[in-house]
C-alpha cells in the first residue's frame, strides 16, 4: 500500500502553526556530574508558542547519553523565565539541548 500526502495539507498545517522563532540552551557533561539549570533566552516581545492545536508549549529536549531532563515546573513560568534541569549523567558523556518556540511581534 501507498500512501501519498498532499503537499498543501503540510502547507496549511504550517500557515496554522504561523511563524515562530527557536531559542535553546545547551550543555554537556561527563559520568557522575550533575548540570547546573540551563536557561533558555526569552526575547522581547515574544511569548511561548503552542504546540499546534493543543495548549502545550511548544518545546524539545534533545539528549544523548543516560541522562534524565524536565523543564523546571518551579524555576519555569512560561511568561519570562523557562529552566532546563536534569539528573546525574550516567555514560560516560551527556549532552542535552533545551529548545523552545516563540511568537514575537515583528516592530
Amino acid at each position: 500500500m501507498l500512501l501519498v500526502s498532499s503537499p498543501n495539507a503540510h502547507t496549511q498545517e504550517m500557515d496554522d502553526a504561523g511563524a515562530t522563532t527557536e531559542l535553546s540552551c545547551s550543555f554537556a557533561m561527563d559520568k557522575g556530574e550533575t548540570a547546573r539549570p540551563c536557561q533558555v533566552p526569552f526575547p522581547e516581545g515574544c511569548q511561548v508558542a503552542m504546540l499546534p492545536g493543543t495548549t502545550q508549549p511548544w518545546t524539545t529536549i534533545s539528549k544523548g547519553g543516560r541522562l534524565q531532563c524536565r523543564f523546571d515546573e518551579k524555576e519555569t513560568n512560561w511568561r519570562t523565565k523557562i529552566t532546563g534541569t536534569c539528573g546525574q549523567c550516567q555514560s560516560v558523556h551527556c549532552s542535552v539541548k533545551f529548545s523552545v518556540r516563540f511568537m514575537c511581534t515583528s516592530g
